[in-house]
C-alpha cells in the first residue's frame, strides 16, 4: 500500500515573530530546525522509506525537506520543486506584524483575512517591492499565473493541479511519497484527500513539523491516516472540533 505524507515546514523566524509570512522567503528558526530533525527521525525510526519527495520554492519548506531527508538516510530521494505547493499568498499583510494589523483593522477583519475560505487580503500594488515578478524564482512563469493575494479557496485551486498532475500518479503507480508544504497549501491538499467541506477547513489547523502520513489502497482509495508524534501513530482530530493553532500561517 502506498504512503503519502503531509509534512508542515518547522518554525520559521516569522512564525516566532508573530508575523504574516505568505511567499516571503523566510528561513527556519533553530527550534524549526529540530523540529524537521524530529520529524526526519521519527519517520527512520518507523522505517519510511520513500521513492519521490515533492516541495515549494520557499526556502523554509526546502531546508525542512533538506534535514527530514538527512534525518532519514535518504538524501539520495529525487526532488521535485513546485511553486504550486507555496503557501497562501497573503497580499499586503505579508511581512506585517499580526498584532499591528488587529490595532489598526481590528481583531475580527484580521480573523476573516487568515481563517474564512473565501476572503483575499489587499493585494500588492504591481510596483511593491514585496511583488513575485521581482524574484528570480518566479521569472519562467506567465505574469498572470503570480498571484498577488489569495483566499484559501484560490490556495486549493493552485494546489490541486499539482497533486493532480506530479504527485496522484506516482501514487497509484505505487511509490511512497513524502511532500514538504505551508500549512495553508497542505490544508488545501488535506480538504480534497479528506473530503472536507469549506467550513471544516476553515477550522483545521496542521501542525509544524509534524508528519500527517495517509495510507491508500487501490486507485486511491484512503485506509487510513495519522499523525506520527515521536515515533507513535496519533489519531488525526476531527477539524470542526479542532483548536487552531495561533501560529498557523
Amino acid at each position: 500500500m502506498p504512503h503519502v505524507v503531509l509534512l508542515r515546514h518547522g518554525e520559521s523566524h516569522w512564525n516566532l515573530e508573530q508575523r504574516f509570512t505568505g511567499w516571503m522567503d523566510v528561513d527556519l528558526s533553530d527550534n524549526g530546525m529540530e523540529q524537521a530533525r524530529r520529524a526526519g527521525r521519527s519517520l527512520h525510526e518507523q522505517g519510511y522509506l520513500f521513492d519521490t519527495a515533492f516541495t515549494s520554492y520557499l526556502k523554509r519548506a526546502i531546508r525542512t525537506l533538506w534535514i527530514t531527508m538527512d534525518h532519514l538516510d535518504q538524501m539520495w530521494l529525487p526532488v521535485i520543486k513546485d511553486w504550486r505547493l507555496n503557501e497562501r499568498h497573503y497580499g499586503t499583510l505579508q511581512g506585517e506584524s499580526k498584532v499591528k494589523f488587529e490595532e489598526i483593522y481590528g481583531a475580527e477583519q484580521v480573523h476573516q483575512w487568515r481563517r474564512a475560505y473565501d476572503v483575499r487580503p489587499p493585494h500588492l500594488a504591481p510596483d511593491d517591492p514585496r511583488h513575485p515578478r521581482f524574484e528570480a524564482k518566479y521569472r519562467k512563469l506567465e505574469p498572470g499565473a503570480v498571484p498577488t493575494a489569495e483566499s484559501l479557496a484560490d490556495t486549493v485551486a493552485r494546489v490541486l493541479p499539482s497533486w493532480r498532475e506530479l504527485i496522484a500518479p506516482r501514487v497509484r503507480a505505487g511509490e511512497d511519497v513524502l511532500v514538504v508544504g505551508h500549512g495553508n497549501s497542505l490544508r488545501a491538499l488535506v480538504k480534497y484527500l479528506d473530503g472536507l467541506s469549506d467550513e471544516g477547513i476553515t477550522n483545521l489547523n496542521i501542525p509544524l513539523a509534524v508528519p500527517r502520513v495517509y495510507v491508500f489502497g487501490t486507485d486511491l482509495e484512503m485506509e487510513r491516516r495519522f499523525y506520527l508524534r515521536e515515533g507513535k501513530e496519533e489519531e488525526i482530530p476531527d477539524p470542526m472540533g479542532e483548536e487552531l493553532e495561533e501560529g498557523s500561517r
